[in-house]
């Protein structure tokens, strides 16, 4: 939708009366323009809130763990909040803020619903060989740090792309993200190269995040080359959403790394300096 330039194509919220006559009872709008695109988010909106409603109360229903209930009851909020959000966006406009900040929940709900997902899996509920880990930094943390830099690369991406800020603080994100991806793969690789399911993960976070890096050098290239474009073209509308698509999925892979890490590796074990001095001597 804002690749397309439409998110300010229908005027009301949460009607979608857009050009229509009649706008106190019209719920479906011409589908010409840019409308046809911001009523389809709507309507995908729409049903992922209803899948999130009935995910919610299975997992209340279904689930005796308090930490699932909670994280069904946490997706649903959010996708409350997130389709307020997005009225605010509407009627109110300042995309600058308001189209930032949906995006930027956007992210967290599904961060949430990733979380929810993996910790309903037969995996994580059956029993799984823990390693330990006792080196600084640990592989927990790295990740988590990760994790949490892509998430702010994800906001600075988000920012730029509303007007909120220039290029140049994504592009310094970008690198960042860089420097911890390739720190959290050298540090799982090197110290559990025998556990298969750290190993899997850190290869779905690499290609993910490679596929990324050539995906942003592609949406860069067609915001350059669109620059003279009356109308956005397909040119430039693939690749700048494809590149939100590959944020978003690089978070998700990241998001499983640290999950798996805290899942499979025990915490640092501190050992006092007394006991330490004791083997010494």
């Amino acid at each position: 939708m804002t690749s397309n330039q439409a998110a300010d194509s229908i005027p009301d919220w949460p009607t979608a009366c857009g050009l229509s006559t009649d706008h106190n009872t019209c719920l479906i709008p011409p589908m010409i323009g840019g409308i046809r695109f911001e009523y389809t988010h709507r309507v995908v909106a729409g049903t992922v809130a209803i899948l999130t409603l009935i995910l919610a109360f299975l997992v209340a229903a279904t689930e005796k763990r308090k930490l699932a209930k909670r994280l069904g009851w946490t997706a649903l909020l959010l996708v409350i909040c997130q389709a307020v959000l997005g009225g605010i966006r509407v009627l109110y406009r300042f995309p600058e803020v308001t189209a930032t900040a949906h995006a930027i929940l956007a992210q967290i709900y599904f961060m949430t619903v990733v979380g929810l997902a993996l910790y309903l899996s037969p995996w994580w509920q059956r029993e799984l060989p823990m390693v330990d880990d006792n080196v600084t930094p640990s592989a927990r943390s790295v990740a988590a740090w990760t994790t949490a830099v892509i998430f702010c690369q994800l906001i600075l991406g988000a920012a730029f792309r509303h007007g909120a800020l220039p290029l140049t603080p994504h592009l310094i994100g970008a690198g960042a993200v860089t420097a911890t991806v390739v720190l959290t793969g050298i540090i799982v690789k090197k110290r559990f190269r025998q556990v298969r399911e750290l190993r899997r993960a850190m290869i779905a976070l690499h290609a993910c995040f490679g596929i990324q890096l050539l995906l942003g050098g592609w949406a860069m290239w067609a915001v350059d080359a669109s620059q003279n474009e009356a109308q956005p073209t397909l040119a430039y509308v693939i690749p700048t959403v494809a590149h939100v698509l590959g944020g978003a999925l690089t978070f998700a892979a990241s998001l499983v790394v640290t999950l798996a890490c805290y899942r499979m590796i025990r915490p640092p074990v501190a050992i006092p300096a007394n006991t330490a001095q004791g083997v010494k001597a």
